[in-house]
């Protein structure tokens, strides 16, 4: 069986960054990897990410809640535990977690609720190692926008988004052996570095 490995954070926190760059780390190691993400990684996923992300009226928050479920539900069942079962490592640009700080804490649905939807749409599929990068959300807005039109989750007022950092933080609290937070408001390859040694650790035991 391969290894899963998640990256998690609020917006422009620079998970797809690192994320590309653990693959780049970890193939100069001789691991096969599969990189992808969320909502998205496989054709479906990604209609449903238009969706989700630029379609304008954006959908109810149960619609949005189901949207992120099934696109989630298809792309383990035809990307992650494909490639798990391969013995590949597969390094995923967000996943339940996300559900949990975005929709949970975020948008204010009750929480046993999403852990429902999500076992369902994961298939009870957890992360090995969640590396959780952790931005002010202000910090974080200014970033990830960069001077381009923000997409449907990205012009939530910024409250929303102290929320999903706090629901974050909060998941990091309950599953510490599995979620380990970096900061990420600093260089890029500082942050690397401590994804290194997690990832080094993680793959060692």
């Amino acid at each position: 069986m391969g290894f899963f490995i998640t990256l998690e954070g609020p917006e422009g926190s620079g998970k797809s960054t690192q994320a590309k760059m653990l693959v780049s780390y970890l193939e100069e190691k001789g691991y096969q990897c599969v990189l992808t993400r969320e909502p998205g990684g496989t054709k479906i996923g990604e209609t449903i990410r238009e969706i989700l992300l630029k379609h304008s009226p954006g959908p109810s928050i149960v619609t949005e809640l189901f949207l992120y479920a099934a696109a989630r539900r298809q792309h383990v069942d035809e990307i992650i535990r494909p490639a798990l079962e391969a013995d590949k490592i597969v390094i995923c640009d967000r996943f339940a977690d996300a559900t949990v700080a975005y929709q949970g804490y975020g948008r204010d649905l009750d929480l046993e609720w999403i852990r429902q939807v999500n076992y369902l749409a994961t298939d009870g599929l957890t992360p090995e190692l969640t590396l959780l990068l952790d931005i002010n959300p202000q910090a974080g807005m200014e970033r990830a926008l960069g001077g381009r039109e923000p997409d449907r989750m990205e012009q939530e007022a910024i409250s929303f988004h102290h929320r999903v950092r706090e629901g974050y933080l909060e998941l990091a609290q309950v599953e510490s052996e599995r979620i380990k937070i970096i900061k990420a408001d600093r260089g890029k390859e500082e942050v690397h570095k401590d994804i290194r040694q997690y990832v080094d650790e993680a793959l060692q035991r």
